[in-house]
């Protein structure tokens, strides 16, 4: 069996979990690796045989998606052409985390693919969702990628296809502790904007920045670039994590059982979704990077028990790979 695995390359979360799928597919099948997509920090640690610029969503430095830079920034006449030329028929399965030029290559040719994503959990009626919906974000998270199968992630079972949150075992080998420090992950928010807030809590905050290229302390709050091992390090013994309202981190905040607090960006509709969902578990959230609700939070004694068992593996077998 041949199979490719596509994935986005926007955001951590989708290399996060294909870090831990790839290796066990390639027990099964001969897999190649296709990836679209440029705003990243984490690093795929396999090899990649195809790699596409594609389609990213780009956001400005408050803490909010960009339809300007989305729209003038993405070579959207080079992810046509991409998707015309893309061969893949060599494969027995696409196997598919939002990545959109393999997703409508699929469509177009009438290919076998499974959408295999947190995204794909957002076709369900079951999933939360704000009161108010978001037509144009309901037009993207269903005509981004089109898909016919799907699996999605979440983190609640909020239908039979919708499984628990992929935790690479670079988290699950962790040993956690609290040592009386926050970590912050707001990259659609400048250093600037998060430092201004901060400093005037009196806790001490470790800042992972895509903007920052050393290492940087200002009063209580310390600053240093994205780097994985430094970051799961920190994350460990953290009392608590601040940070957007993806999917990734906060399901291993949750797992982790750290007190989270999420700010979904601003005009990314899945990620208020995420919030909505978070919130009706109790996860306190918010629109802005607000003072007062910060120190609320880091005052509480948050606590909530999460069980994400460690069963993609049983997944993929039971449910991916029967064509």
């Amino acid at each position: 069996m041949k199979i490719l695995y596509a994935f986005q390359g926007t955001g951590n979360g989708h290399v996060a979990r294909a870090q831990e799928i790839i290796p066990i597919l390639k027990k099964y099948a001969s897999v190649d690796t296709l990836i679209s997509g440029h705003q990243s920090q984490l690093k795929a640690d396999f090899d990649v045989n195809f790699q596409y610029r594609g389609i990213s969503l780009l956001y400005n430095k408050t803490g909010g998606l960009s339809y300007r830079k989305t729209f003038t920034e993405n070579k959207f006449f080079d992810a046509v052409k991409t998707i015309r030329e893309l061969e893949l028929e060599q494969y027995d399965l696409i196997i598919n985390d939002y990545e959109p030029l393999t997703g409508w290559a699929s469509r177009l040719k009438s290919l076998p693919m499974i959408e295999l994503s947190h995204q794909a959990s957002m076709s369900f009626p079951e999933t939360p969702k704000p009161e108010k919906k978001d037509f144009l974000g309901e037009l993207i998270l269903k005509y981004y990628v089109p898909s016919k199968r799907k699996i999605g992630f979440h983190f609640e079972n909020y239908h039979p296809q919708i499984k628990k949150p992929v935790i690479r075992h670079k988290i699950r080998n962790l040993n956690p502790d609290k040592k009386g420090y926050y970590l912050v992950y707001l990259p659609s928010f400048s250093d600037e904007n998060i430092i201004k807030v901060l400093r005037q809590i009196p806790v001490q905050w470790k800042v992972f920045s895509k903007y920052s290229k050393v290492q940087v302390k200002i009063k209580n709050v310390e600053v240093f670039p994205v780097d994985e091992v430094q970051y799961l390090k920190y994350f460990e013994n953290c009392d608590g994590i601040l940070c957007n309202a993806g999917f990734e981190a906060p399901a291993e905040a949750l797992f982790m059982d750290k007190k989270l607090f999420v700010i979904p960006i601003h005009n990314q509709y899945e990620q208020e979704c995420n919030a909505c969902a978070l919130d009706a578990m109790g996860i306190p959230n918010s629109k802005i990077l607000k003072l007062e609700e910060i120190m609320t939070w880091v005052a509480s004694d948050q606590h909530l028990k999460v069980s994400y068992p460690d069963d993609i593996e049983e997944i993929l077998l039971n449910e991916v790979l029967v064509l």
